[in-house]
């Protein structure tokens, strides 16, 4: 039996996160878009008009961040804001024609990402893989804490030679 430890797992997922981001960024960069900015982009495709408020919340990022990626979108002449027509005090980000024709490049990015980062990996692993991820993420996002008891416990997981 291999013991896989708790350490080269973490160091494994983030190296996989890190390289993944790494990838798309690589791609975005070849049309003008910086890591980042697709995630704003994406969004306003999804639901236009948007305030950096609820651009920032969705991305669950500061809205300075936001505002800051906006200056930019804008300046690059990807993304425009108007005042809103209900609240003076807020704005609403809306993709120009030139963010909408970007769009196209950024979800074949991602596509070209997504077939490099999952290759060799048939539907079931795939799907094995997202239910692990799943459950990692509510873990981190649920605040849940391990006990000093449980350490032990966590620092080293069996694994079956075969499962491997």
């Amino acid at each position: 039996m291999a013991k896989v430890r708790r350490k080269e797992v973490m160091n494994s997922l983030q190296a996989a996160a890190r390289l993944s981001r790494t990838a798309l960024a690589a791609r975005l960069l070849a049309h003008g878009l910086y890591a980042g900015q697709d995630q704003i982009m994406l969004l306003l495709d999804e639901e236009d008009g948007q305030t950096p408020g609820q651009l920032a919340a969705r991305l669950g990022v500061r809205p300075p961040t936001v505002t800051k990626t906006i200056g930019r979108l804008q300046a690059q002449g990807y993304l425009e804001k108007r005042g809103s027509a209900i609240d003076a005090r807020q704005a609403n980000v809306s993709l120009t024609e030139r963010g909408r024709d970007a769009i196209r490049a950024i979800e074949k990015a991602v596509r070209k990402t997504d077939r490099l980062a999952f290759k060799g990996l048939d539907k079931k692993e795939r799907a094995t893989l997202l239910a692990l991820l799943t459950r990692i993420e509510a873990n981190l996002t649920g605040g849940a804490d391990v006990d000093d008891d449980d350490d032990e416990a966590v620092a080293a997981v069996e694994v079956d030679d075969e499962a491997a």
